[in-house]
C-alpha cells in the first residue's frame, strides 16, 4: 500500500491532469454506447462514438455522422453535457460538486485548476473557477433566450425554437461547432441577427475567461487604481487583429470566387462570420468546400492559431502568435527582449513559445504525412485542413471526414486530445518531473543562421 501511494504521489499535476481528460472521455464514449442516445435504426461503431466522444470533450465539434437525424431529444442533451464538460474542465466540474457538498479544496486540486486554467500561482484559482462558471452561465442564458426567441419565427413550436435556440447557443460559447441543421448555420446565411449573436457568442467563448474577468472588474471600477493586464491586453489586440486580417483576406479572395454575385454586406457578413468561426468555433454560414484553395490554406493557418489561452478553444493559442511575432520584429531590428504595453515579457514566456509552436508545426507536419498515406482518396488541402481544425478544437471540414479510416481517425482524435489539454500540459505530461541541474557547463557560442 504503502508503494501504491508512494507511486501516485510522483505522478505530476499535469500527469493527472490529462489522466483525468482521458476518464472525462471514457465517460463520454459510454454515455454515448447508450442505446437510447441514438433513432430507432441508427447504429454506431464503437469507434465512431469514441471519435465523437473526443471531438465533444475538445469541444471540436468534427463528426462522422450526421448530428441532426442520429440523435434522440436524449442524445442531444447528453451531447450538451459532454460539451459543457469539455468547456468547463473536468477540474471545474469536479471542484463545483466538492464545493457543493461541503468538501475542503487541497493543494492538489488547487494545482490542478491553476494548470487547467494556465495561471502562474495558487492565489485565487477557486474564485477564478466559479467566476468562470457563473461567467460562461450567464453568456449561454442570454444567448439561449435570444436565439430561442428569434428561433420561433423558423419553427412552428416553442419547443423546437428552445431546442435550436439553447443547442446553438451552448455550441456557440463552448466554440463545440456541432449543430442541429445538418447543415451548420447555412440555413440561417441571409439572417444577420442570427450571425452576429452567434458571432459575440463565439468570441466570448474564445477570448480567454481571465479577460472577461477584468471587464467584469473593470465596469464595476471598485478599485479605483485597477488596469488591464499585459495578458489582456495582448490578447484582445491579437485576437482584434487576426480578426480584421482574417476578414480583409477572404473577403478579397472569395470576392472572385464564393462570394459572387453577392451584395456587399453579404460578403461582408460572410467574411466576418468565418474570419472568427475558424478560430475555434468551426460554424458555417456557407459551403466552405467552395471557398478558393487559397482561402482554406489560410483558413488553416487561423485555425492553427487558435483561441486564447485559458478559453473553451485550442491551437497555439493567440499569445505564442504574438510573443513569436514580437520576438522576430524586435530580433531584426538588434533587441532580444520584448517590450510591449510598457512591460517586458519574461524570457520564459518567449521560450514557451517557441517550443509550443516548433512542437505544433512538427505535429501536424507528421499527422498530414500519416493521413496522405491513410486517405489517398483526399487531396492535400483536404487533410492539411482537417488536421488544423482537430488540432485547433475549430471542427471546420472540407467534407472527409466521415470518409476518414480508422488510422486517420486515431490520428484526429489524438490531435483533438492534444489541441484541448494545451501544448505546454502535454510537453510537461511526456517529460514529468522537472530536475534542476546541479552544475553548470561553460558556455560557447556556435554559429547560427
Amino acid at each position: 500500500m504503502a508503494h501504491e501511494s508512494k507511486k501516485i504521489r510522483s505522478i505530476t499535476p499535469f500527469q493527472l491532469l490529462v489522466s483525468f481528460y482521458f476518464i472525462a472521455i471514457l465517460l463520454s464514449f459510454l454515455l454515448l454506447r447508450i442505446p437510447a442516445v441514438y433513432e430507432e435504426g441508427v447504429e454506431i461503431s464503437v469507434i465512431d462514438s469514441l471519435f465523437t466522444a473526443v471531438s465533444a470533450i475538445s469541444v471540436t465539434g468534427l463528426t462522422v455522422f450526421d448530428v441532426s437525424k442520429s440523435l434522440t431529444d436524449f442524445g442531444i442533451i447528453v451531447l450538451l453535457f459532454i460539451m459543457q464538460l469539455g468547456a468547463i474542465g473536468v477540474m471545474s466540474l469536479g471542484t463545483l460538486f466538492w464545493l457543493f457538498i461541503g468538501k475542503r479544496i487541497g493543494m492538489r486540486e488547487r494545482q490542478l485548476i491553476m494548470i487547467d486554467y494556465n495561471q502562474y500561482n495558487l492565489s485565487g484559482v477557486v474564485n477564478l473557477l466559479i467566476g468562470i462558471v457563473k461567467i460562461l452561465f450567464t453568456i449561454e442564458a442570454f444567448g439561449s433566450l435570444i436565439l430561442s426567441v428569434h428561433f420561433y419565427k423558423y419553427y412552428e413550436n416553442w419547443s423546437d425554437a428552445i431546442k435550436h435556440g439553447v443547442f446553438t447557443a451552448i455550441s456557440a460559447t463552448t466554440n463545440g461547432g456541432f449543430d442541429l441543421t445538418g447543415m451548420s448555420l447555412i440555413p440561417y446565411h441571409s439572417d444577420y441577427f442570427i450571425q452576429f449573436i452567434t458571432m459575440i457568442l463565439i468570441i466570448l467563448g474564445a477570448i480567454g475567461f481571465p479577460v472577461l474577468i477584468e471587464v467584469k472588474n473593470f465596469l464595476k471600477r471598485k478599485d479605483p487604481a485597477f488596469r488591464f493586464s499585459l495578458f489582456t491586453k495582448i490578447t484582445t489586440t491579437t485576437y482584434g487583429f487576426l480578426f480584421i486580417v482574417g476578414t480583409v483576406v477572404i473577403y478579397l479572395i472569395e470576392s472572385f470566387q464564393s462570394f459572387k454575385g453577392m451584395q456587399w454586406h453579404e460578403k461582408l457578413f460572410a467574411a466576418m462570420f468565418h474570419s472568427v468561426s475558424a478560430r475555434s468555433a468551426g460554424l458555417t454560414t456557407l459551403d466552405i468546400s467552395t471557398f478558393n484553395e487559397a482561402t482554406n490554406i489560410f483558413v488553416s493557418g487561423l485555425m492553427f492559431i487558435g483561441s486564447s489561452p485559458s478559453s473553451v478553444g485550442g491551437g497555439i493559442r493567440t499569445t505564442t502568435f504574438a510573443i513569436v511575432i514580437l520576438f522576430l520584429i524586435n530580433f531584426a531590428n538588434g533587441r532580444n527582449e520584448i517590450q510591449i504595453f510598457n512591460r517586458e515579457i519574461h524570457h520564459v514566456d518567449i521560450y514557451k513559445s517557441f517550443a509550443v509552436i516548433v512542437l505544433a508545426f512538427f505535429m501536424v507536419l507528421i499527422a498530414t504525412m500519416i493521413l496522405l498515406i491513410t486517405e489517398p482518396q483526399a487531396t492535400l488541402t483536404q487533410i492539411l485542413f482537417e488536421i488544423t481544425s482537430a488540432f485547433g478544437t475549430c471542427g471546420m471540414s472540407l467534407g472527409i471526414t466521415s470518409d476518414l479510416s480508422t488510422a486517420g481517425k486515431i490520428v484526429i482524435m489524438i490531435l483533438m486530445f492534444i489541441g484541448r489539454v494545451g501544448l505546454i500540459s502535454f510537453l510537461y505530461t511526456l517529460g514529468g518531473k522537472a530536475n534542476k541541474a546541479i552544475y553548470r557547463y561553460p558556455q560557447e557560442r556556435i554559429i547560427i543562421g
